[in-house]
């Protein structure tokens, strides 16, 4: 049963990673991997320089993406599809979570800083395809991370809702 202090609550919004599973299951690992190879393919430096400045872009724009951007004027969706395409493989389907997502009343949504075809794949691994009624990424925010709150603004702007 919902509490009380939520029943006011329309429309849910999800973020993706580490939420909608347990931060155990250590899927950021591959993605930072495939970051790190991809730095150093495209600007050329060797590992410890590329993982230094994932750490360092993450910290200073938000997502190593926004940095690899601002810095060498990357084009961002090689870069999406690249890091994203991951195994699932250490993802179950969860019947218990899908039964709480689904007994929330009224609509919901994921936004993540990822993808969206990205969290698409997660949530089919999850067993919640068919949950949520939209799906939106980084790339539905004109690339710029959560939290800024322009990349809220710019996504619920898409989805029609007000925060109140």
């Amino acid at each position: 049963m919902l509490n009380d202090a939520f029943s006011h609550v329309r429309v849910w919004v999800f973020d993706l990673d580490n939420t909608l599973y347990h931060p155990s299951v250590r899927l950021f690992d591959q993605i930072e991997a495939k970051m790190v190879a991809w730095v150093m393919a495209e600007v050329g430096v060797d590992a410890a320089e590329a993982d230094r400045l994932r750490k360092v872009y993450w910290r200073d724009y938000g997502t190593t993406l926004a940095g690899l951007m601002a810095e060498h004027k990357i084009n961002p969706d090689p870069f999406l599809e690249d890091v994203h395409d991951i195994s699932m493989h250490a993802l179950t389907p969860d019947p218990t979570l899908a039964a709480r997502i689904d007994a929330l009343p009224g609509r919901k949504i994921i936004y993540t800083n990822g993808t969206a075809p990205y969290a698409r794949r997660v949530i089919a691994a999850r067993g919640l395809s068919g949950l949520f009624d939209a799906v939106y990424g980084v790339e539905h925010a004109a690339y710029q991370p959560k939290p800024a709150q322009e990349a809220f603004d710019k996504v619920f702007a898409q989805d029609g809702l007000t925060p109140t």
